[in-house]
């Protein structure tokens, strides 16, 4: 628990703002396992996070069609994040595997309240 405290504390990149794609912006995220976390800049709530051995994939699927994946069963988030796009900041973690990626998502929902993922 103390090795992902400090991971936690000193393993996310800089926070970046989510691309808008009608704006041909790029997401920066790891094309293998990880976490991501999002937050609204502008209320300075955390808003989501996740985990997935494919870190930039999953967080497409924020993106509805045609810009994204476009397949997540929440809407809602999806909503949300595209009602917000210009707020949206982001951030990650590329983990050594997918059984990592479980645990370390687990400790990252205690250490923030989110609008979603509760």
């Amino acid at each position: 628990m103390d090795d992902f405290a400090t991971l936690y504390d000193t393993g996310w990149s800089e926070w970046l703002q989510f691309p808008n794609p009608e704006k041909k912006e790029y997401l920066y995220a790891p094309f293998g396992p990880g976490v991501y976390q999002l937050r609204n800049r502008k209320t300075g709530q955390y808003v989501l996070f996740g985990r997935s051995e494919n870190v930039a994939w999953r967080m497409s699927s924020l993106l509805p069609k045609p810009y994204g994946e476009g397949t997540r069963v929440n809407l809602d988030k999806s909503e949300y994040v595209w009602d917000n796009i210009d707020d949206i900041e982001y951030r990650t973690i590329a983990l050594d595997s997918l059984e990592m990626t479980k645990s370390f998502e687990n400790f990252v929902k205690s250490q923030e309240c989110y609008i979603y993922n509760t």
